[in-house]
């Protein structure tokens, strides 16, 4: 399963990755994020149990959140729920007027062998990632843009 959204922000690229880099401060940034428990910290990474919804269905899994300020790169690793081994990455490119975020999202979905490419292209791709990134990205675009203005 490939997924990936991108959006076009009014704003550095520094100034989405300051906003974006923290996941503990989702939930007061993000209306669809519930919870984010960080359980540990280090030297550029954390790992969290983070906590959303897609409509009214609760989603949980733990990540495994890797801190790149220079490039700057946000990437994340799921260690346990429905989408355990996926790899998400955040990307910024500098565009005229702004920067493009895109969020990436590669998983190979093991679980249910029979059904596991339409699970993983339709239901976990289509219908929970999409929905989640794409709310995620609008939101970070719409606080980024009001608190930084055109870059």
């Amino acid at each position: 399963m490939h997924a990936e959204r991108s959006i076009d922000i009014k704003a550095p690229a520094n100034a989405i990755y300051d906003l974006a880099e923290n996941v503990a401060r989702w939930p007061a940034l993000l209306p669809h994020y519930r919870y984010v428990k960080v359980l540990r910290e280090g030297a550029g990474e954390r790992v969290a149990v983070m906590a959303a919804r897609r409509g009214w269905i609760p989603v949980t899994w733990t990540a495994l959140e890797r801190l790149d300020p220079v490039t700057p790169r946000i990437e994340f690793r799921h260690l346990s729920g429905w989408t355990v081994g996926m790899e998400v990455a955040w990307k910024f490119e500098k565009i005229d007027g702004g920067t493009r975020v895109s969020i990436v999202h590669d998983l190979d979905f093991r679980r249910l062998p029979i059904a596991r490419k339409w699970i993983g292209d339709r239901v976990i791709g289509e219908f929970f990632i999409q929905s989640i990134a794409g709310r995620t990205l609008d939101r970070m675009k719409e606080l980024a843009e009001s608190r930084h203005g055109p870059s």
